[in-house]
C-alpha cells in the first residue's frame, strides 16, 4: 500500500467546498491532505495523531471521495496480461480448475467471489453483468471493467493480482 497515491474525486472536491456529506472533522482533515502527491503511508503518518488508520482511507475510497492517482490507474490498465510460465511441461494448465469444473463455471465463480469480497455493495451492478454472461467471450469482455472497478476500490496491487488470476483462467479458453 505504501506506493499508492490518491487524488480527490469530483465528489471529494465538492465535499471540501460545500460540506454537504457532513463528513466528520477528522475525516475531513484527511480528505484535505489528499493532494495527488502524497503516498498512502505518508498520509497515515500525517493523521496518526488524529487516530485515523487504514480504515479511514478505505472509508474515503468507499464514499467515492478519493481514488488512486490517474497515472497509477493507467499503468495497471495498460499493463499487458502476464503470460503464464510453465516450468514443468508435464503439468496441464487446467490444474487451476477444480475437478469436473467447466471453464465457464470457474470464471463465474471467480467473478462472483471476488466481486463480493473486493467491491461489496458497490459491486452490485458488476454482479448483474456477470449474471448476464452467456459464454466465455462475455466473461472476456467484462475483464477490463472488472479490473478498473477493483483498482478504484482496492488499489493497484489488488487489481494486478486479481487481473493476473483472471488472465490465467481466460488463457484456458
Amino acid at each position: 500500500m505504501a506506493n499508492i497515491i490518491y487524488d480527490k474525486t469530483e465528489k471529494g472536491q465538492d465535499e471540501i467546498l460545500t460540506r454537504k456529506n457532513h463528513l466528520a472533522s477528522r475525516m475531513r482533515s484527511l480528505l484535505v491532505l489528499v493532494d495527488g502527491k502524497t503516498n498512502h503511508d505518508a498520509l497515515l503518518k500525517k493523521v496518526a495523531g488524529l487516530g485515523l488508520t487504514e480504515e479511514s482511507i478505505a472509508e474515503l475510497l468507499q464514499l467515492g471521495l478519493i481514488e488512486p492517482h490517474a497515472a497509477q490507474i493507467e499503468a495497471v490498465i495498460a499493463a499487458p496480461p502476464q503470460p503464464i510460465q510453465q516450468d514443468a511441461p508435464a503439468e496441464k494448465p487446467t490444474a487451476i480448475l477444480a475437478e469436473g469444473e467447466s471453464l465457464y463455471q470457474a470464471l463465474y465463480n471467480f467473478y462472483t467471489t471476488t466481486i463480493k469480497s473486493t467491491l461489496g455493495l458497490r459491486g452490485y451492478a458488476m454482479q448483474l453483468k456477470v449474471e448476464r454472461c452467456a459464454n466465455i467471450d462475455d466473461f472476456k469482455a467484462l475483464r477490463q471493467t472488472y479490473v478498473e472497478a477493483v483498482l478504484k476500490s482496492k488499489g493497484p496491487e489488488m487489481a494486478r493480482s486479481l487481473g493476473d488470476r483472471l488472465d490465467q483462467l481466460l488463457s484456458l479458453a
